[in-house]
């Protein structure tokens, strides 16, 4: 982690919302090792990847509010005396947003709208940080994709993910709240939930690893991709948290390093002592919502940011394997019963 950070963040209040989460998780560990006192609110819905034993390591030092961001009135109770809040609750699945699409306007939108108007109310003009997706862009029309590409998502995760991004501008416009939303790449590391189907192919391609079960690619492999390690995703939050009148409120954030996804599984595959992956037909339901290449442009996370994305991917994929190595019974518990639940 940079030291970028020293002391900004030491004995600042901050709330992290979905901290049980992937991304929150880690975030609220580099938060309390940067000194700051850190709440944690996440209603551990099912399916959205939350998970206890992310804390573990941090246990002591965070504090953890179970509630969801619509409740006005526990989430105003967190809110008092916060410096800063790191907005990462939500749904990521794209193709549960498909299978249920009211579920995720409710988890993406809905509850977003309320919990903003109540930061608005209770903290108002507070510095938020919103965790977006590279998925409201939908299909590229150029590579790498900038923020000034259209905007026209591949499905409802998408559509829902970009509402919320309009609901933090415009509060931000009108002089609400002091927001900036980061548009992630496909985000892999340790604390990845594993035991929940349709979470993305990196989770997939993990949990297949840490297993040793051969790595399936759909379609031809050759779809490129950026993914980005956790911790370079958590400086990029790091840093949008103390950036001083940013000049742009629409950041996207994504690796320099360019892969085909069939490079990738068998960078799993060659670490785990696995066969080559095999190539499938995409199903169709897989099919109807891929966007085909995808990579980012950084050039608005260096000028606003002041830094892009460091950490190589193999090395990143070093250290996400070995933290599974010896924690994977927290997050493949059925595997402890001979059954993995991604592939029943």
């Amino acid at each position: 982690m940079s030291l970028a950070f020293d002391g900004f963040y030491r004995g600042k209040n901050v709330l992290v919302t979905g901290g049980l989460g992937f991304i929150g998780s880690n975030l609220a560990i580099h938060l309390a090792g940067l000194g700051a006192r850190v709440t944690v609110v996440d209603s551990s819905i099912a399916g959205c990847g939350a998970n206890g034993f992310n804390l573990d390591s941090a246990a002591a030092a965070v504090r953890v509010v179970a509630c969801d961001i619509a409740d006005t009135e526990q989430v105003r109770s967190a809110l008092e005396g916060v410096d800063l809040v790191f907005n990462l609750a939500g749904e990521i699945s794209h193709i549960h947003s498909m299978l249920f699409p009211e579920r995720d306007l409710q988890i993406n939108t809905v509850a977003q709208l309320r919990f903003l108007e109540t930061v608005a109310r209770f903290a108002p003009r507070i510095r938020v940080v919103y965790a977006s997706t590279r998925q409201v862009y939908g299909s590229p029309q150029y590579l790498p994709v900038d923020e000034h590409h259209t905007v026209e998502p591949a499905d409802y995760n998408g559509v829902h993910k970009l509402a919320a991004c309009h609901y933090h501008t415009f509060l931000t416009r009108i002089g609400r709240i002091d927001a900036l939303v980061l548009r992630l790449s496909n985000v892999f590391g340790p604390r990845m939930a594993l035991s929940i189907p349709c979470q993305g192919f990196l989770s997939v391609f993990t949990a297949r690893a840490m297993l040793g079960q051969p790595i399936t690619v759909f379609g031809t492999g050759q779809q490129l991709r950026d993914p980005i390690y956790v911790d370079d995703a958590c400086e990029a939050f790091l840093r949008a948290g103390m950036a001083v009148n940013p000049a742009v409120r629409v950041i996207n954030v994504g690796s320099p390093e360019v892969r085909s996804l069939k490079e990738i599984a068998g960078e799993f595959s060659q670490m785990a002592g696995l066969p080559a992956p095999e190539l499938r037909p995409f199903p169709d339901d897989l099919k109807a919502i891929d966007i085909g290449d995808y990579y980012t442009c950084n050039s608005s996370c260096q000028r606003v940011l002041g830094w892009v994305p460091t950490t190589p991917f193999r090395a990143g994929l070093d250290n996400t394997l070995a933290y599974y190595a010896g924690r994977l019974a927290h997050y493949l518990p059925d595997h402890a019963q001979g059954r993995c639940p991604l592939h029943p």
